[in-house]
C-alpha cells in the first residue's frame, strides 16, 4: 500500500469503534515485536487535561540533554504523522505505509480486529525501536485501566489534572475516573501527579500505596525559566514534566531545561496564528478547551494576554462533552458568538449549541461553515476553541491541506 491507501485502510478500522482493554494491544504488540528493549526508558502519561502539553515538555527537554526520544500522542490535528515523533520529527509517509501494510497482513485473520488506537501504538512503538529511542513518552488515548497504552510497562506514571470528561467511558465521578487514570501506576515504579481534587487525590494515594509505588505529588508550580507555552498552568506541567526526567536519572542542567521549556511547542494550546488571506480578525487565538476545567484555563489566559477585550468566539463541539458548562465559563470573555459545525460523525449542529445559550448571552448566530465565521469582518480578535476537530479543521484551512479527522 502506498501513504494514501494505508490511511485509508487504517481509517476504515474506526468501524471496530473504541474497544478498551489490554488483551488485543499486547497480542499485537508481541506478535509484531513492537515492546520496547529493556534499555529503553517509558514515561506514560494520564490525566484530563494538560497531557499533550506535559508530554511536549517532557520530550523538548529530554532531547535538549541529548537523548533520542520518541514520542506518541494522540488526537492529530491536521496531519496523522504528528502522532509518531522521532527526536521532534514527525514519521515520514513511506514508514507510515509500510508499517500499515505489515500490520494489515499481520491482523488480516484475527477475530478480534484491532482497533485505529492500537494499530497505531503498535506503528509507534515498532519505529521507535528501529530508530534507538532512548526515551519513549506515551501519551494515554483515554482513561488508563484499559487504554491500550497501558500494555506497555513503564519506568515512570505522571498524572495531570483529573477532571469530569468522557463519563461514558470512565465512570460519573471524580473518583471514579481518577481510578482508571490511576490504574497507569506500574507497581514500585515512581509516579508523580499533579495538584488534584480531592477524590481524586485520595484514589491515586490509595493505588499508589498498594502497589507499593512511590508517589509524589507536584505542588509548586515552575519558576524562573520562559516557557514555549502560554498559561500560568502551564508552569504546573512544566514542573510535572522535569521531575519525571529527573527520577529517570536524565541529567538536567540549567541551560538545557531552559533551551528545552522555552523551545516547547504544542499546537492547539492558546496558539497564535499570524493574519492572512481569509481571516478578517485582527488577532486569531486557537485553543483546544473542550471541558469546562480546561475552559478556565483558556478564559484565565485570555483576560492576562487581552485583558478587557472580549473576543468574537467561533465554537463548535461534539456529542458527550459538558457544552453549557464551557459556555458559561467563556462568556464572560466573550463579546458574540459564531457556533459552527464540526468535521467529525460526533458533531453537535450549530442550531443545537446554540440552543443551549443561557439568558443574557451576547449576541449569537449560526454559521453553516467554518469559513464563513472567519471570514466575517471583525476588529475584536477571534477565539477559536470547543473541540480538537475544530481546531485542526483551522489549522488545515490555514496551510491549505485537507482534513482528516479520528474520533481516537
Amino acid at each position: 500500500m502506498n501513504y494514501s491507501e494505508a490511511l485509508e485502510w487504517l481509517y476504515s478500522t474506526q468501524f471496530f469503534g473504541i474497544k478498551l482493554g489490554l488483551e488485543n494491544p499486547k497480542r499485537l504488540l508481541r506478535e509484531y515485536l513492537a515492546y520496547p528493549p529493556r534499555r529503553t526508558k517509558v514515561i506514560h502519561v494520564a490525566g484530563t487535561n494538560g497531557k499533550g502539553s506535559t508530554c511536549a515538555f517532557i520530550e523538548s527537554v529530554a532531547r535538549a540533554t541529548g537523548t533520542r526520544t520518541g514520542l506518541f500522542s494522540s488526537p492529530h490535528l491536521v496531519r496523522y504523522n504528528e502522532r509518531i515523533r522521532v527526536s521532534g520529527v514527525e514519521i515520514d509517509d513511506d514508514e507510515i505505509a509500510s508499517h500499515l501494510t505489515a500490520l494489515r497482513e499481520l491482523v488480516a485473520e484475527w477475530e478480534s480486529h484491532p482497533t485505529f488506537f492500537e494499530l497505531s501504538l503498535a506503528l509507534a512503538l515498532k519505529y521507535f525501536s528501529e530508530r534507538g529511542c532512548e526515551l519513549v513518552i506515551l501519551e494515554t488515548g483515554m482513561g488508563g485501566r484499559l487504554d491500550a497504552t497501558t500494555a506497555v510497562p513503564a519506568d515512570v506514571a505522571v498524572l495531570t489534572p483529573i477532571s469530569l470528561d468522557h463519563q461514558q467511558w470512565l465512570g460519573e465521578t471524580i473518583a471514579e475516573i481518577a481510578a482508571e487514570k490511576a490504574a497507569i501506576i506500574v507497581p514500585r515504579k515512581k509516579v508523580f501527579s499533579s495538584p488534584q481534587l480531592s477524590p481524586a487525590r485520595t484514589i491515586i494515594e490509595q493505588v499508589a500505596n498498594e502497589r507499593r509505588s512511590p508517589l509524589e505529588f507536584v505542588e509548586n508550580p515552575l519558576q524562573g525559566y520562559a516557557l514555549g507555552l502560554a498559561g500560568e498552568h502551564q508552569r504546573e506541567n512544566a514542573a510535572l514534566a522535569l521531575e519525571a526526567l529527573h527520577a529517570l536519572g536524565i541529567p538536567l542542567n540549567y541551560e538545557t531545561v531552559k533551551s528545552g521549556l522555552g523551545s516547547t511547542a504544542w499546537p492547539g494550546r492558546f496558539e497564535h496564528i499570524k493574519p492572512s488571506p481569509g481571516i478578517m480578525a485582527s488577532h486569531l487565538i486557537l485553543d483546544i478547551a473542550h471541558n469546562p476545567a480546561s475552559a478556565k484555563a483558556l478564559a484565565t489566559n485570555w483576560v492576562r494576554e487581552f485583558g478587557d477585550c472580549k473576543a468574537n468566539l467561533i465554537f463548535g463541539a461534539v456529542e458527550a462533552k459538558d457544552v453549557r458548562g464551557i459556555l458559561e465559563i467563556l462568556l464572560p470573555i466573550t463579546a458574540q458568538l459564531n457556533f459552527v459545525p464540526v468535521n467529525s460523525p460526533r458533531a453537535l449542529p450549530p442550531e443545537e449549541l446554540a440552543a443551549l445559550l443561557p439568558p443574557d448571552s451576547p449576541p449569537a448566530r449560526t454559521c453553516q461553515s467554518l469559513q464563513s465565521a472567519l471570514e466575517t469582518q471583525e476588529t475584536l480578535p477571534a477565539l477559536v476553541t470547543g473541540s480538537a476537530f475544530l481546531v485542526g479543521e483551522v489549522k488545515a484551512l490555514l496551510e491549505g491541506s485537507s482534513h482528516h479527522s479520528s474520533a481516537q
